[in-house]
C-alpha cells in the first residue's frame, strides 16, 4: 500500500516537473516571437494613424520609410543627441519612471491623468518625394474610465488637421469605451482642426456633431455610453497638444520649414 501511495506520488512529480519544464521552455521560446509580434502591431497602428498602411507590404518595409525623430518637450528641440544615451535605444515610456528623464505633474495640470512626462518624445514624419513634411504621427496616452489609453494621432503639414487617430493598448469596456477601435468612428477624425486661435479647441463631445454647428470642424461624435471614455479623449488631446507637449515641436518645425 505505501508502495502504492509512493508511486503515485512520484509518478505525479516527475508529471508536474516534466510539465513545468514544458511551459517554461514554450514561454522563453515564444518570447522573441510575442515581442515581434507587438513591435508589428504597433507598427502597424502607427502606419494605420498616417493613413498609409498597405496590407500587401512586409510592415518593417513601410515603417523603415519613417523618419523617426526625437523632441525635447521642454525646448520644442530636435535632438540628435540626449544625455549620452543612444538615442534610438530610448524608451519614452520607460523614461517616466525616471526621476531624472521625467517631469512630474501637478494635479491641477494634469488633465490626461499621466502623472509624469518624459523629457524627450518620440515622433514620426512622413516626407514626401521633395523630402518636405507629408504628415506627423505623434504618440498620445491619456486616462479613459479603467486604465490609461495608449495611441497615436497623424496630423498633416499644416500641424493643425487630423489625418487620422489609432489607439494600440487600452482597458476601456467593451461595446462602450472599446469603441475607440471602431472603424466608423475612427473615420470621423480626419480633417477635424485641432487649433482655434492658437488654443486646442478639439473635443469629443456628448452625442452627435450637427451638421450646421459652425464649429462642428472641432467636434467628434462622443462614444455612446461612454462619457468618461470620451472626455478622457479631449483630455489627452488638450494636454499633448498644449504648451506641454507638440505645441512648442510645431513653432519649431514652421521655424525651420
Amino acid at each position: 500500500m505505501n508502495d502504492s501511495v509512493t508511486k503515485t506520488l512520484g509518478v505525479a512529480f516527475v508529471i508536474c516537473l516534466v510539465c513545468s519544464l514544458v511551459v517554461s521552455f514554450a514561454a522563453v521560446s515564444l518570447r522573441d516571437i510575442q515581442k515581434e509580434n507587438a513591435t508589428n502591431n504597433q507598427s502597424i497602428k502607427i502606419l494605420q494613424a498616417a493613413k498609409i498602411y498597405d496590407e500587401s507590404i512586409d510592415v518593417k518595409t513601410q515603417f523603415s520609410k519613417l523618419e523617426m525623430k526625437y523632441v525635447d518637450f521642454n525646448t520644442g528641440k530636435i535632438l540628435d543627441t540626449y544625455e549620452g544615451f543612444v538615442i534610438e535605444e530610448y524608451d519614452q515610456l520607460k523614461s517616466t519612471r525616471d526621476p531624472n528623464l521625467s517631469t512630474s505633474i501637478s494635479a491641477s495640470d494634469d488633465i490626461a491623468i499621466i502623472k509624469n512626462r518624459e523629457n524627450v518624445g518620440k515622433f514620426f514624419i512622413v516626407r514626401n518625394d521633395d523630402m518636405t513634411i507629408d504628415k506627423l504621427i505623434l504618440p498620445i496616452r491619456g486616462y479613459g474610465l479603467w486604465g490609461t489609453l495608449y495611441g497615436y494621432m497623424a496630423i498633416e503639414e499644416d500641424f493643425n488637421t487630423v489625418a487620422g487617430l489609432e489607439f494600440y493598448d487600452h482597458k476601456e469596456t467593451p461595446g462602450l469605451g472599446a469603441e475607440v477601435d471602431n472603424p466608423r468612428w475612427k473615420a470621423m477624425w480626419p480633417g477635424k482642426k485641432i487649433y482655434k486661435n492658437d488654443e486646442v479647441k478639439l473635443t469629443v463631445i456628448k452625442g452627435k456633431v450637427q451638421s450646421d454647428d459652425a464649429n462642428n470642424d472641432y467636434k467628434v461624435d462622443g462614444l455612446s455610453g461612454a462619457t468618461l471614455t470620451s472626455r478622457g479623449v479631449t483630455n489627452m488631446i488638450t494636454y499633448w497638444f498644449g504648451d506641454s507637449g507638440y505645441s512648442k515641436l510645431f513653432k519649431e518645425l514652421n521655424y525651420e520649414s
